[in-house]
């Protein structure tokens, strides 16, 4: 206990360093443009600005990620508040409330309970981030090829958990991602796969240049599909943005109960925060003591969305951090990044790495801060961005897509690599398959396989060894939970949603 503690200050000394905390401001200031340009993601900032955290030291390059990922997810809110255009997913139901605010002349309050409520539902994550990833690193420990084999199994059926719509097209998906990851050479025997006489192959597909191709240069085909259109304009507002004690004390309890709900949707593989936003926004209203309010600039609506979708930040590092589980495309970017610095997801960053990965947890508490301050200073200037049109987002985001990827081994090989997935991220939009499947697949793949061929290697065959266990028999029930889950969740979805339904319905009968 004690030595954590001393971790934990130390990682806080290291992340107030001077660089670090101009990483923190950067990347929030970074993630809120992005979270701003509607058709943008957190995903794809992150996946685009990879690159440029090569030379920076892990935890710096890390710091700089993390705060892109909050800022972005807050970001979304402006749009969403003021041209009832999300930035991103995360803030569909802040749409709702917040929107019908901005028509009533309360745009400022609603921007302040985003900001606000975004960041004491990121802050708050943060606890269960500090405190139970050690728990779980601690179980990772006993994990050896056969546990790992089961792991990343458990890692491919959250496939069917952001596949839900479609759990045909989820493992279609996978089958895809899985067929990729075996290109370069055998980890075991150093046999050539799939490399078609190509020496730059030999180490596989190069995980960066496949997010920035999937997330982001996919994204500019699919906005230069479409008739290149201005941004619809930002509504001005002159009222303050601030928030009065009173209306804090009031917000106080549904902050609190959207932490819970973020955090446990963050934990969960295959969720995210576009579910957590409409169950924030749900529990807002079932114990909102002003129900009426609902579907009329609800204050308690954008609190509950935006405290959920901010806390799903802090709980979506856990699994991984820990277990080596991206749960979501945000996460499988970050998880690309530690990749990059060397770093293998797991034990070891709570042991080895321990100091770095401290430090990030640190920095991570004080990109909330920053993104109060930078979010509550900068909305009256972020609302003007929203109202960037196409022709200039797609060349912009073009550009950084080719020297992202180019940047990376100073080679065109990267850059065609990137193209390529591009083109297949593209297809796989316009076929309604899940390019987030892929990605999880491509990383998990090469985990699954090492595991099941060491375990067999030293058992001399014999499959009992997968089953000998009881850590594998919990990762197995896991599994199959994982691959039933796409029915709870659309379930869940389905009710949670039902919400913006009935409120968009009632919205059009006044």
């Amino acid at each position: 206990m004690l030595e954590t503690l001393a971790l934990m200050g130390q990682g806080f000394v290291k992340a107030l360093t001077l660089i670090n905390l101009l990483a923190m401001a950067g990347g929030v200031t970074l993630g809120i443009i992005i979270g701003c340009l509607p058709g943008l993601s957190a995903a794809m900032g992150v996946a685009l600005m990879l690159p440029l955290t090569f030379t920076m030291p892990a935890d710096t390059g890390l710091i700089v990620l993390g705060a892109i990922y909050c800022g972005a997810i807050f970001g979304g809110s402006i749009s969403a508040i003021l041209i009832h255009t999300p930035g991103t997913p995360a803030s569909a139901a802040t749409a709702i409330e917040g929107y019908q605010m901005t028509l009533q002349g309360r745009a400022g309050k609603a921007l302040a309970t985003a900001c606000w409520s975004s960041f004491w539902g990121g802050l708050l994550s943060c606890i269960s981030l500090y405190f139970f990833s050690p728990l779980l690193a601690q179980l990772a420990l006993k994990f050896m090829s056969a546990e790992k084999f089961w792991l990343g199994i458990f890692g491919l059926t959250i496939i069917a958990g952001v596949s839900s719509k479609s759990i045909v097209k989820g493992l279609m998906s996978g089958a895809l991602g899985l067929l990729i990851s075996t290109i370069g050479l055998d980890p075991i025997d150093g046999t050539k796969r799939f490399m078609f006489g190509q020496a730059f192959l030999a180490e596989g597909i190069n995980t960066t240049c496949a997010l920035i191709g999937l997330f982001s240069m996919s994204q500019v085909f699919i906005l230069a599909e479409k008739k290149i259109k201005e941004r619809a304009k930002a509504t001005k507002f002159s009222d303050k943005i601030r928030l009065t004690g009173d209306e804090k004390k009031m917000l106080a309890p549904t902050v609190v109960r959207s932490w819970i709900i973020g955090n446990i949707i963050g934990i969960l593989p295959g969720a995210g925060a576009s579910i957590a936003c409409f169950m924030g926004y749900n529990n807002a209203r079932q114990f909102s003591k002003h129900k009426e309010d609902f579907g009329h600039g609800a204050i308690e609506g954008v609190c509950g969305s935006e405290a959920a979708n901010n806390a799903v930040t802090g709980g979506s590092l856990i699994p991984m951090l820990t277990l080596g589980i991206p749960g979501e495309s945000v996460t499988a970017v970050l998880m690309g990044g530690l990749i990059i610095q060397g770093l293998t997801p797991g034990p070891e960053l709570f042991t080895k790495h321990a100091a770095m990965t401290y430090t990030f947890f640190a920095g991570f508490v004080l990109v909330q801060f920053f993104m109060l301050a930078i979010g509550t200073l900068g909305c009256r200037g972020f609302a003007q961005i929203s109202r960037l049109s196409d022709a200039i987002l797609i060349p912009c985001v073009t550009v950084l897509c080719f020297i992202g990827s180019y940047a990376i081994h100073r080679n065109m090989s990267d850059v065609v690599v990137m193209l390529i997935f591009a083109v297949l991220g593209y297809l796989m939009r316009k076929f309604d398959l899940n390019t987030a499947a892929v990605v999880l697949a491509l990383i998990l793949g090469p985990i699954s396989e090492k595991g099941l061929r060491g375990a067999l290697r030293v058992s001399g065959g014999d499959i009992g060894v997968l089953f000998a266990s009881p850590v594998s028999w919990v990762l197995i029930i896991l599994s199959i939970i994982g691959i039933f889950s796409p029915f709870l969740m659309a379930k869940f979805e389905k009710k949670v949603t039902g919400t913006e339904e009935v409120v968009l319905e009632t919205e059009s009968g006044e």
